[in-house]
């Protein structure tokens, strides 16, 4: 198979950093990265080019850097709270997803694209959760996020103890001393039965 050198100038999971020189399949290269001016190719005739694009990469990547670490420094206090309609057993109506954290960022004064928002799957449940936000690369700041029912309702484990307390509670009602159940016969109707 065909392959090719280029310079990225993004950073590409699976495939390496920005600033990098890599070897990938020239398909790949010339359908995907080229176009969309993730990469360069790195051919002798420009590895003038190459070499100061490369530089100005690095000294951009560690400016970035600096600012992700200072973003981090003031996002480790943000907490998060979302009120959702509940079901039974505290699920959800809907979900909270990566679109509704960003959004609540941006209502905080972040503005952090989703997709550096890593929630492998949509919160579904109320409780207490924690979301790694990916600033940059090396950078990452974990969000706490709590999600609640609407209006202050119960969660699950609230609502399955009251119904339990509740059923103990007609449970005890009815073996209540001095209350003859149906199930139980008195000791009269027994002596009459034993004599006939």
């Amino acid at each position: 198979m065909a392959t090719t050198n280029v310079l990225l100038r993004e950073d590409i999971d699976n495939l390496g950093a920005r600033g990098e020189i890599v070897r990938v399949k020239a398909g790949y290269a010339r359908n995907y990265l080229l176009p969309r001016k993730l990469a360069v190719e790195a051919s002798a005739g420009n590895v003038k080019q190459i070499e100061s694009e490369r530089a100005a990469l690095l000294k951009k990547e560690s400016t970035e850097r600096a600012t992700a670490e200072a973003q981090a420094a003031l996002m480790k206090e943000v907490r998060l709270t979302f009120e959702r309609k509940v079901g039974e057993h505290g699920m959800l109506y809907g979900s909270v997803t990566s679109m509704h954290v960003a959004e609540a960022l941006k209502e905080k004064g972040y503005e952090i694209d989703r997709r550096r928002i890593h929630l492998p799957e949509a919160i579904k449940e109320t409780g207490d959760f924690t979301v790694a936000v990916r600033l940059h690369r090396e950078v990452t700041v974990d969000i706490p996020i709590t999600v609640t029912g609407e209006g202050g309702a119960k969660t699950a484990g609230n609502v399955t103890a009251a119904a339990a307390g509740t059923e103990e509670a007609a449970a005890e009602g009815a073996d209540a001393p001095g209350e003859a159940t149906a199930a139980e016969p008195s000791a009269a109707d027994e002596e009459a039965t034993t004599e006939a």
